[in-house]
């Protein structure tokens, strides 16, 4: 339901330059506009990463509103891609994972690559901590991503994404997804 609202909002904004309602595709009552979460959307192309962005705290005022937001923002702002073009609109296939909110963890016994993604971000120089809403160097990770198996390669790809150099300056939280698939 939340990947077809997706594929909604990207192909009547690529086609039109409109951002949708909700309401075009989830029904009334649905408990997506009841709830707030942050939100990722991955596009693939003949099964290879096209697009993907996300928010893992919400910056909307519903999961549906959360996704339609990062929809567009996957079809045209991520820095890796160029912006979808509507030619390649039938051949795309889409992914919308809603997270939990992040809890903070520091045992390596926490992590569990295939179940949590994470979030991973620096302490800075000077201070003893930092909080999941300050701004500093970090990166998220989805969970159960192809050739991480284990806590130690998820923080260290995470480290590397984000330029974090000492692995040892840095607060961690871990969360869970629920994904939503449409071709």
């Amino acid at each position: 339901m939340l990947a077809k609202l997706a594929k909604k909002a990207i192909t009547e904004y690529v086609k039109n330059e409109k951002t949708i309602k909700p309401e075009v595709v989830l029904e009334d009552d649905s408990e997506f506009f009841n709830k707030k979460a942050g939100t990722f959307v991955t596009l693939k192309k003949n099964e290879d990463l096209r697009a993907c962005i996300g928010t893992f705290l919400p910056t909307q005022d519903s999961v549906a509103q959360e996704v339609i937001h990062n929809a567009i923002g996957a079809a045209t702002r991520d820095h890796r891609f160029g912006a979808v073009a509507e030619n390649e609109l039938p051949e795309l296939s889409y992914e919308v994972q809603v997270l939990s909110e992040p809890e903070l963890i520091t045992d390596k016994e926490d992590f569990n690559p295939e179940k949590y993604g994470i979030i991973v971000k620096e302490i800075p120089a000077g201070r003893e901590d930092i909080g999941l809403k300050e701004k500093a160097k970090s990166a998220l990770l989805l969970p159960d991503l192809e050739g991480i198996e284990k806590a130690e390669k998820q923080i260290s790809v995470a480290c590397r994404k984000a330029g974090i150099i000492n692995k040892n300056k840095i607060k961690t939280w871990r969360f869970t997804t629920k994904k939503y698939v449409h071709s």
